[in-house]
């Protein structure tokens, strides 16, 4: 069984197979656990073996997204800025949000869409769609 913990969210994965547990590409099928309540097995189809796991940004993502923050926001040197942290904790009202969305357009050569903007509370959310978006840019 993987079980992978987040700061609030707890996701464990049983993996079964018909003869035995040999080698991952041999899985059949697995069941799903999330926050205590269990989904019914998901089968793999024999046509699509592969797992893909996606991973949240690259810690160098998420600094960079950080230090933005902090300077848009000018907050005084010390204060703990980190990927859990939400925007509105430190103090960003829509105006600073918008402000920090242009300063990483910039910095990362993206271009985000309103919709998408709209969706960022905190500075992991922000990493995690310059990553999403990076990757579709490429």
């Amino acid at each position: 069984m993987a079980s992978v913990t987040g700061s609030s969210v707890s996701l464990s994965v049983s993996v079964k197979q018909s003869q035995g547990i040999s080698r991952a590409a041999n899985v059949k099928a697995f069941s799903v656990s999330f926050n205590g309540n269990s989904f019914p097995s998901l089968r793999v189809q024999p046509t699509t073996r592969r797992l893909v796991v996606t991973a949240a940004a690259k810690p160098e993502t998420v600094t960079k997204v950080c230090d933005i923050v902090k300077k848009q926001l000018a907050l005084p040197e010390g204060t703990e800025v980190a990927g859990h942290s939400k925007f509105a904790h430190l103090g960003a009202d829509s105006l600073d949000t918008v402000e920090i969305v242009m300063g990483l357009e910039e910095e990362f050569g993206i271009t985000v869409e309103e919709d998408s903007a709209q969706s960022i509370a905190t500075v992991q959310d922000a990493a995690d769609l310059i990553e999403e978006l990076i990757a579709k840019k490429d």
